[in-house]
Parts: structure tokens; sequence; C-alpha cells
């Protein structure tokens, strides 16, 4: 685990100014406001100029204010209610260009997950997934999006693929009892973590499974217990969190899948697109225009 913000405040505080103490205690006291109070707002809520605020985050390790409150985000992160997402959101987004400012923000996850993913775990989760026996999906709530794209894709590159998306641990387990050494479990995590997720990740460990984690931070639940940890940042927008980076993560694995095992793949596309031929799956440029 990370050394927290609160941590670095309780460990410094009996040592910090009087100005310091004053900006500590608000943090700790208010720290869902905090995390997104720009240096100069949060000078005006403690009645403290911005230079004291910005020495303030220096004086705990981090390199200037922008640090500071980005690892105050990340530790409170799964502490927000719903209710308080939407509060926060009213200083994150501009209402007069909403679509821009959503745009953009998830273009910044993009860039910040690239910078921050570990692409030697990213290889060796790839290697671990294409040489299972069988592979496990995970993922509850609004991850299971997540989870569901991920299962229908590797389907086709697949045999064995099983989906988890149940919000029941008892009907996660009934699925997952047989899972083994030689198979591999990949669980999608954000805020607010799911415990079901968590206990499902811990049971795959214990049963020597290979572990894969596609979550938003390496501190989160799920990652100590996994052998890879994909780390996809997804900041929230509103009372959601938005899953623009994790998706391109998973995109990444299937097309990874994909060329790890392209014969197979090829095949059975082949073989898909027979069926969706024959049983006039999809709707051609011909049926489109039959009616004109």
């Amino acid at each position: 685990m990370s050394y927290s913000v609160f941590t670095r405040i309780e460990d410094a505080y009996y040592d910090l100014s009087k100005s310091h103490k004053k900006i500590a205690d608000y943090v700790l006291e208010n720290y869902e406001i905090a995390a997104f109070l720009t240096a100069a707002k949060l000078g005006e809520a403690t009645n403290i100029s911005v230079s004291t605020v910005v020495r303030f985050a220096t004086s705990l390790g981090y390199e200037g204010y922008p640090e500071f409150q980005e690892a105050l985000r990340e530790t409170i992160k799964g502490k927000l209610t719903s209710t308080q997402r939407i509060e926060v959101a009213g200083t994150q987004i501009l209402d007069n260009d909403l679509l821009t400012s959503v745009l953009q923000k998830d273009r910044d996850l993009i860039r910040t997950t690239l910078t921050s993913i570990s692409k030697d775990d990213f290889e060796k989760a790839s290697k671990a997934i294409n040489n299972a026996k069988s592979i496990y999906i995970v993922g509850v709530r609004s991850a299971s999006a997540l989870a569901s794209f991920l299962f229908f894709y590797f389907k086709m590159i697949y045999d064995d693929v099983r989906l988890l998306d149940h919000n029941s641990s008892s009907e996660m387990f009934e699925e997952i009892y047989r899972i083994g050494p030689e198979d591999v479990c990949i669980a999608f995590s954000f805020p607010r973590y799911s415990k079901h997720v968590l206990n499902v990740v811990k049971y795959a460990s214990d049963k020597g499974a290979g572990t894969i984690a596609i979550t938003d931070n390496d501190d989160s639940p799920i990652a100590g217990l996994s052998n890879y940890t994909l780390v996809a940042k997804s900041n929230m927008v509103s009372f959601v969190d938005s899953l623009t980076a994790p998706l391109s993560i998973v995109n990444a694995l299937i097309v990874s899948s994909a060329r790890g095992r392209r014969s197979a793949t090829k095949k059975n596309l082949a073989e898909l697109e027979k069926i969706w031929q024959e049983y006039n799956i999809y709707e051609t440029m011909e049926d489109a225009h039959s009616d004109e």
C-alpha cells in the first residue's frame, strides 16, 4: 500500500506550523471537498495564502499542490457516496460546454493511463490468458459492461470462457468453484469497490489460478491479490466513473489475444461468418435497400 495522504498528515502533524495545521485540519475534516479545490480555493476556505497552501503540500513530500491533490483524490475516491459525487462534479464540469468538458476529461484519462500502466504486466497478463485452460471474467455493477464486452470477443478466440457478472456471491462461487492452477481470472473493480469481486479474486488466488486485475490504481482492494495489475484511470464524471480508459485496455487485450492465437481466431471467425450468413443474423446492404 502507498503512503496515503492521511498517513502523511498524521505523521507530520505535530511538526507543522500553525498555518499548516489549520490546512491539515480542514483537509482531514472536509476531505471530500478539499480534494477538488484548487490551491486558491483551499486558501480561501482556510483564510490562508495560496503560497502557504502550496508549501503545505511540499512539506508532506509532494512535488507541488497538483500532486498532493491527485493523491488526495485517489485516496478518497472509493469513499464518496453518489450524492457527494454529484456535488463534486459541479466544480469539475463546465455547464456551458458539457460535451467538450467530458470528452476532454476522457482524453486526459487515456493519456494518464498510458503513462501509468505497466507494459510488463500487460505482456505477462496476455501470455497468461493465452496459456490458460479456462478463462473466468468477473465484473459487477457498472464494471459488468466491461466484463461483458471482453467476454463477447474472447468467446470468438478461446474455447472455454466464463462470465461472472452476478450481484450474488453464492452465484459467483457456483460459477468459479472449479477454477484451478491452469486457469485465469480477469477481474474488473473500480470505485466504489465491490466486495463480491474481491472475494472471487481471493478465492481464485487461493486455488492457485492466475489473477489479473483491471482497476484504477495499485492500491485498489483486488490489486494486492493479483499476479498482474493493469491500471486504467477512471476519475469520476458526475456520479459515474469514466470507463473510457478501462475499455481501451480491454481492446488492447482482445487485439493481443487475437494475435497470439491468430490461426484459431481466423478459423473460429470463418465458422461464425458461415453461421451468420446462413441464418441471416446481420442485415446486409441488399436488405437495407430492398424496400426502396
